[in-house]
Formats: C-alpha cells, structure tokens, sequence
C-alpha cells in the first residue's frame, strides 16, 4: 500500500518540474531578446549617449576632487615634446612646445554603455574637476585656442579620466656660464599642484621616468646647443601652507662652439700673432711698429667688447673672458716692448753723445829727401843759370810770395786739411794748389814744394840781376811762361797722384741713430719668449677645458 501511493506522488510531480523549466526556459529566451534589442536601439541613437552624460553630471560637482575627505588623488603625467628651443644666454630661458598629458580616476564618472571611451571636446572639461597643475619655473605659457582650444578629453567606463593639452612654455634656466662657451647646461621643467598638498594629492609618472618625456630627434634642432638627452625627478617642496609634490624633468643641453670659434677665438688668435710680427721690423721704424701696436689693441678691445654681447652681465669671468684677456695682455706687452726698444736705444745715443770724439790719429809726413830734391832738379835742367835768373826774377818782382811760399814749404807741418799756396803765377793767373792729403800724398807734395823753394832760394850772382832788372816787361811775362810751362806739368801730376791717393774723411763727429742700427737684443729674445709662451698658454687652455666636464648637474 505504501509502495503505490509514493508511485502515485511521483507521477503526479513530475508534471509540475516539467512545466516550471519550461517557464524559466521561455523567461530567459525573451529577457535575451529584450537585451539584443536595447543594444540594438542606443547604437542607432545618439541620443542614448546625451542620457549617459546627463546621468553622469547630475549632482556632479565639480568643485570637489575626487575621492574626497578618503583616500589621496593620484595624477599621472607624461610629456610629449613637439618642439624645443630656442634657448637664450642674455635672458637665462628656454621654449618649448608640448603635449601635456594628465590622467585621474573619478569614480563619480562611472558609466555602463555600449562604448568604452567616451571621447568629448574641451567643453566637458569646464564641467568636471581637472587638476590644478602649474609649472613652477615657468615664466610665460600659452594654450594654443586656434582654430579652437587644443584640448583632448575622454572618459572610460571605470571612470578613469585622460585630460591633454597643447603648451608653449618658456621656462626659466639657471646657467652657470664659468665654462662659456664649453659648457652645458641641464634646464628643469618644473610643475605641480598650486593648491593641494601631498596629502591630497600626488603626481607620478605614467609610463615610468624612462619614458615619460619623449623628445623626437626632429623636434630639437637648436642652432647653439645639442640636446644630450632628459632625466626626471620628483621631490617635496615643503611651505607654509604645507608639503607638496613636484615634478621635474631635467633637459641636458650642450653648448655648439662653431660659431666662437669664428667670431672670438680664431680672430684673437690672429691679432696676438699680427701683434709679434712687429719684433722682426727694424726698430728705427718708429711709425710701422706705433701702428702695429696701436692697432692689435684696439682690435682686441673691439673684439671682447662684441663677445660680451651674447652673454648676461655676470660678476665673474668666464673661460672666453680669461682667453681675451691673456691675448689682449699679450698685445699690449708687445707695444710695451717696443717702447722699451725707443727707449734704451735712445738712452745709447745719449751716452755716446756725452763721449768725446774720437778722431783717427794724423798721420806723419814722410820728409823731403835730399834725393827727391836731386831728381826734381835732374829733370828740370838749368841752362846757363836761365831757371835761377828767372826764379829771382820772380821773387823781385812779387815781395809777398816769398812768405807764401815759405809758409807752403813743409807741408808736413802744416797738418791735413790745409792747402798749398801758389808756388808760380803764369801769364794766363793760373796756379797749382794741392788740397788735402793723405801720408803718400803728402810726401809728393813735400817733394815739389821742396823743389820749388830751392829752385827760388838759390843764390844768384850779383852780375846777373841788373841784367835781369833791366829786362822789359815783355820779357817777365816770357820767363814766366816759361816757368811755368817747366814746373807746371810735373805739379799738377804730382796733385792729381796725391788725390788719388787720398782718401774721403770726415771731420771729427758725434754718433748718430744711424749708427747705432741692428737689432735690439730685447726684439731677439721676444721673437722666442712671446710666440712660446702664447703657443704654451694655448695648449693648456684648450687641453685643460675640452677634457674637463663641464656639464652642470641636475642638483646645481
């Protein structure tokens, strides 16, 4: 009995669990239904998405970070860098170009649609919180608004929120220019929150410090400086108003020299070797060597003046000031030089003026021999007494040449320089003076006089002069013709010997700059000690400098 009624219960459920799956069956077929439907509907109509927005911003407020009064906002950052540059040294700052890109989680944006992303226009972005991020060193930035604001929002389903923006910052950079213009320089991006502190709010980087900041080859073509590379940092700057977070990204410049190599250092070089030049012009050439001086300085002085115009008005000096310096300092000691040269020769000349002349010693005349006198006589024959008549005559009748010819006798004592009188006047007034002479000179003319004197200083007979006395006129011009036209070949033969054997003097004189020519020792050892100690100077400026790390650190 027992067994048939379970039987019976049996039969009479299992009709009941049949129908119950096929109603669950059925619901869930049309629930699917319903759902393939509503898909189906809000990707036909935009207007589905104006009803997700409209939930999303109702009681939204947007003056309210996310998170608050819980847990610290978090906002990552990178940067995307279109254009760097340029960079000026006068003002300290740098320009770039970026795309500043800040992501955030705001659940109160959480949405469930049929998308993934909703990607909005900047005016979504005046309704919602964004971070209140601001550069610190920035001096100038700009939001590019043409043809309209260059901004990027989006919103994903999980409330995670991407904001990014198109910039122009000029940002300050401190440089250190001791090493100019052989240095680099690492010039820092600085940014964070304005109003909120750590405990609110912190920054880290989205894809991690290495790759945070990317700078494209093409966009840092600067013209004085290579873009090294970019590090980045945080830290905590702490305030009155509390601690907060700062971002920093560090871009390593390093200075080009092409251009001061052309413009300072090249033409410097050449005006310190223009200005040695002037050691090897003769130091009589007062005007050359004044002009080289004074023009290599005033050069040097134009060019330090020009390089300072690319630089801040620093108090201290730089490694392209300290070079124009020593070859300016090496200029001027070459003008120095050469007034020293004027001055120690000048000083010579006035010593040797202060000295007594000193004449060559008069030399001694060879005395008159009695055998010269012989062969005078030999060669001029005295037949029947005529020549001693005719010399008697001639001193008869002219009282005043006796004296003369005594006092032109010796000629040897009468010294150099002093000329012999007429020995014999001829009809035509002409007479035979010898001039100055030299020893063999003298000793000719000695020779000659001595004839002529004892030609006229021979006794002549009483007998003789009244016939002599009593002679026409006619017949003294004739005897003296004649006495003429005896003695006067060989004299002047004589003269002619003695002027050929003498030679050119000139009286005793004081030393003149003329004489005092040559090169001063103070030129020759400056033609070794100036180009040494510039070429050694160069050596170690360039080595000390070009193998010395003058890039500035990221902490400086």
């Amino acid at each position: 009995m027992v067994s048939a009624k379970k039987k019976e219960m049996v039969t009479a459920t299992l009709p009941a669990f049949i129908r119950t799956l096929f109603y669950f069956f059925c619901l869930t077929t049309c629930a699917k239904s319903i759902s393939g439907q509503t898909k189906k509907d809000e990707r036909i109509y935009p207007e589905n998405f104006t009803r997700i927005l409209d939930r999303l911003l109702d009681g939204y407020d947007n003056r309210l970070r996310p998170g608050f009064g819980g847990p610290v906002t978090e906002v990552k950052t990178d940067i995307y860098v279109t254009s760097f540059g340029p960079v000026s040294d006068v003002e300290m700052e740098y320009t770039m170009d970026v795309f500043f890109r800040q992501t955030w989680v705001d659940r109160r944006l959480m949405y469930e649609g049929p998308v993934e992303i909703l990607r909005l226009n900047n005016l979504m972005v005046t309704k919602v919180w964004t971070p209140d991020t601001f550069f610190r060193n920035g001096k100038r930035s700009v939001a590019h608004n043409m043809t309209a604001p260059n901004k990027l929002f989006r919103i994903m389903k999980n409330g995670t929120i991407l904001y990014t923006m198109r910039l122009t910052i000029i940002a300050q950079c401190p440089m250190k220019l001791v090493d100019f213009p052989m240095d680099g320089h690492a010039c820092p991006l600085k940014f964070g929150s304005y109003a909120y502190p750590k405990t609110e709010m912190i920054y880290t980087w989205t894809k991690g410090p290495q790759h945070s900041v990317e700078v494209p080859p093409e966009s840092s073509s600067l013209v004085q400086y290579d873009l090294t590379g970019q590090t980045v940092s945080s830290e905590t700057i702490k305030s009155i108003t509390g601690e907060y977070v700062v971002m920093t990204v560090y871009f390593h410049l390093k200075r080009k020299m092409g251009y001061f190599m052309i413009q300072t250092y090249i033409p410097c070089i050449m005006t310190v070797i223009l200005s040695q030049v002037s050691f090897w012009i003769n130091k009589e050439s007062v005007p050359a060597r004044t002009v080289f001086g004074i023009t290599t300085v005033l050069t040097m002085t134009t060019l330090s003046i020009s390089a300072r115009h690319s630089l801040p008005k620093v108090s201290y000096a730089t490694a392209m000031d300290w070079f124009i310096a020593v070859c300016f300092a090496f200029v001027f000691s070459a003008l120095i030089e050469f007034a020293a040269v004027n001055y120690f020769t000048n000083a010579q000349i006035e010593r040797a003026k202060r000295k007594p002349g000193k004449c060559p010693p008069v030399p001694q005349s060879t005395p008159v021999k009695v055998k010269d006198t012989e062969e005078v006589q030999q060669q001029v024959p005295d037949t029947n007494g005529s020549l001693r008549k005719r010399m008697n005559y001639v001193s008869h009748q002219d009282p005043t040449s006796q004296p003369r010819a005594q006092s032109t006798t010796n000629v040897s004592g009468l010294g150099r320089g002093r000329a012999l009188r007429p020995l014999a006047g001829g009809a035509n007034g002409s007479s035979s003076t010898l001039s100055r002479s030299s020893p063999k000179s003298e000793s000719l003319l000695s020779v000659a006089s001595s004839s002529a004197q004892l030609v006229k200083g021979t006794p002549q007979p009483a007998a003789s002069t009244p016939d002599v006395m009593a002679g026409t006129p006619g017949r003294q011009g004739t005897d003296s013709a004649s006495l003429h036209q005896l003695l006067g070949p060989k004299l002047e033969r004589i003269q002619m010997m003695g002027n050929k054997l003498e030679p050119k003097q000139t009286p005793c004189s004081q030393p003149t700059a003329t004489g005092m020519g040559g090169t001063s020792k103070i030129d020759k050892y400056a033609r070794i000690l100036f180009p040494v100690s510039f070429g050694a100077f160069n050596m170690v400026y360039w080595v000390v400098y070009l193998s010395k790390d003058t890039m500035v650190t990221k902490g400086n």
